[in-house]
């Protein structure tokens, strides 16, 4: 097996220079980092934030869940205003610097990259055995999406809003995504989490994946509900692995979602050159 092809989307997904960024805080914990020009436009805003030699500090005087929040949507009107954002999700998603249950306030999802905060999605493995064999439901994401339009993604994936817990969140995702009912989202087994840390032209993404592993009957057949998802194949796991390994089909970070699942069920081979890089690449420390 190609090792050096999986590892690749690893290494892709953990690449970022320090130098490019300035330290966001709140109350001397650091919540995110900055990239030009969103470091530049909270410097301007003198009346919000601090800016010293380590980075740009929101102000102790916004001493409450709810002001913090405001404060942060005023500064996307303005990221807005000036083009440096495109758009908002819609989404609430958490600021913190450790864990959703420590938010100190919350913000829009797009925003979350541009002020390289923590984020968290939660991504599906929808399996079926047949005669011994694995295969994995794979989905070809719609043409019309904002980021990573027609390439393959995991049965079920999609950010973890603030306002919702890890199984509501869960069921939500299965139910839009590919019609798995609640009683059958609930089989969904949680394997663990993912995380890396990624520059893009915006900002930074210090993301944490929560997995699942979901067996599903035989018959059962993925419907798309919201729009998201073009269309679905059941595909054996040989040939997953070899779409990973040699191609940059997937969405960038579900390779990492289906190599966990392999090395999980012993389909990479832990006697293989590199084995162990793979399995402590999928878990990096921010």
């Amino acid at each position: 097996m190609n090792l050096q092809g999986l590892q690749r989307h690893i290494t892709n997904l953990n690449q970022w220079n320090k130098d490019n960024f300035k330290g966001f805080f709140f109350a001397s914990q650091r919540i995110g980092y900055l990239k030009q020009p969103v470091w530049s436009v909270l410097s301007e805003l003198s009346g919000e934030f601090e800016t010293s030699a380590d980075g740009i500090h929101l102000k102790d005087a916004f001493d409450s869940f709810e002001s913090r929040t405001q404060v942060l949507g005023e500064v996307v009107d303005v990221l807005l205003s000036r083009g440096v954002m495109t758009h908002r999700h819609g989404e609430k998603y958490p600021v913190t610097h450790q864990g959703r249950e420590r938010s100190i306030a919350t913000i829009d999802r797009a925003a979350a990259p541009y002020f390289g905060l923590q984020a968290y999605g939660q991504h599906v493995n929808g399996y079926v055995r047949r005669e011994g064999d694995l295969y994995l439901w794979i989905a070809r994401r719609s043409a019309d999406r904002v980021n990573f339009p027609n390439l393959l993604d995991n049965m079920v994936a999609g950010g973890l809003p603030y306002d919702l817990s890890l199984q509501e969140n869960l069921r939500k995702e299965c139910m839009e995504e590919a019609s798995i009912p609640a009683e059958l989202a609930d089989q969904a087994v949680p394997v663990g989490a993912l995380t890396y840390c990624r520059e893009t032209p915006t900002g930074l993404k210090p993301d944490t994946l929560y997995c699942y592993d979901l067996e599903l009957p035989p018959d059962f057949r993925p419907c798309n509900s919201d729009g998201e998802v073009a269309e679905f194949k059941l595909v054996p796991v040989q040939e997953v692995v070899e779409v990973v390994a040699e191609t940059d089909e997937f969405k960038p970070n579900c390779n990492l979602v289906v190599i966990d699942f392999l090395i999980r069920h012993g389909i990479v081979d832990p006697e293989s050159p590199g084995y162990l890089d793979l399995v402590l690449g999928l878990h990096r420390k921010f």
